[in-house]
């Protein structure tokens, strides 16, 4: 049977309503506010499912901007359309990839950054891209494309700030701490496994790792 994000959203609100004793909701209900200008603005009826939604959104793009192996994509080729670069809006950062091999040797002439949401050459001063780039990429994922033990990070990590919002409970809020750092363990764990990473700090059969050269230590 599928469940739709909805449906899992839902289930994570009421996980937080229930870690701070409060009774669950069986729908998100909403309401269109029309202001003067004819601006139409849908927003939640229940102010505390309201807080946890917002909550759980702003908590969900914090951790994923922590950079996962889920979300993140190295050496991606990105090819400018009219000679700039857009940055879709579930790109949490983008930069240019630093590895010397020759392929990917444009990369050493530019340094890019986000502006009026395109990718912008700092060192060139300029918008403009006459040849692809290879950048890595960390992206913003919906709720139900989340690895199940990131979310119940994620769930954990909501429901503390809640307490501290709304409660007030000094011992609630220590117990969703503990709460807190053990799904963190479990979501560390399945990164540690799923990045099958090396002491060199590389994936396996991968060569993401920037060894030490003197000449960027005197760059600096």
């Amino acid at each position: 049977m599928s469940t739709t994000n909805a449906l899992l959203e839902l289930q994570a609100v009421n996980e937080i309503l229930a870690s701070v004793g409060q009774a669950p909701v069986t729908t998100v209900e909403t309401q269109t506010l029309t202001f003067e200008d004819g601006t139409e603005v849908t927003e939640v009826s229940n102010p505390d499912v309201a807080i946890v939604l917002n909550t759980l959104t702003q908590t969900s793009r914090e951790v994923q901007a922590e950079g996962w192996t889920f979300n993140i994509d190295y050496n991606v080729k990105v090819t400018p359309v009219n000679g700039e670069i857009l940055i879709p809006d579930n790109y949490l950062q983008i930069d240019v990839n630093e590895s010397d091999n020759s392929l990917y040797s444009t990369n050493r002439d530019i340094d890019v950054v986000r502006r009026e949401g395109k990718l912008y050459d700092r060192v060139n001063q300029t918008f403009t891209f006459t040849e692809p780039i290879y950048c890595d990429i960390k992206k913003l994922y919906n709720w139900e494309d989340l690895p199940i033990p990131i979310r119940d990070y994620i769930v954990a990590r909501s429901a503390t700030i809640f307490s501290q919002r709304t409660i007030g409970d000094s011992t609630q809020y220590q117990m969703l701490q503990q709460r807190e750092a053990y799904t963190r363990a479990m979501a560390l764990e399945y990164e540690c496994n799923q990045g099958d990473f090396t002491y060199f700090g590389s994936p396996q059969g991968k060569n993401y790792y920037v060894s030490y050269k003197p000449y960027r230590a005197l760059y600096r």
